[in-house]
């Protein structure tokens, strides 16, 4: 025979979980049927109370007109900031080659005065 206990553990159960609780998720955890929980008014309420505690309040849209400044404002910074990047990453790149120079430069010098190259610690 189906419990109102069984349902009542399996409301606790989701709930310490943190799932959502609907009619569903009840019905699959205490396998019982929809019609079991709609015949029992207290779980029937329970579940609907707890359902919409759970619900999250949407954000008041804004108008579009102030979404689409928005959309706009956010795509020119992002621009800004690839551009910004690629300009960082190729000042990088030229410090490393004229950096990579220096050093072929450097070991060459200490080869002719006879020296050889190693790797100070």
């Amino acid at each position: 025979m189906l419990s109102p206990l069984a349902a009542e553990k399996a409301i606790r159960t989701l709930v310490k979980r943190g799932e959502p609780i609907t009619f569903q998720a009840v019905q699959r955890e205490a396998d019982v049927s929809h019609a079991f929980l709609y015949n029992h008014p207290d779980l029937r309420g329970r579940i609907e109370r707890l359902r919409t505690q759970a619900r999250p309040v949407p954000a008041p849209t804004p108008p579009a007109d102030e979404q689409s400044t928005l959309v706009l404002a956010l795509t020119g910074q992002i621009t800004r900031l690839k551009k910004q990047h690629r300009e960082e990453v190729q000042a990088l790149r030229d410090a490393l080659e004229q950096a990579h120079g220096e050093n072929l430069d450097l070991r060459r010098e200490l080869t002719r005065r006879g020296g050889t190259a190693s790797v100070s610690q």
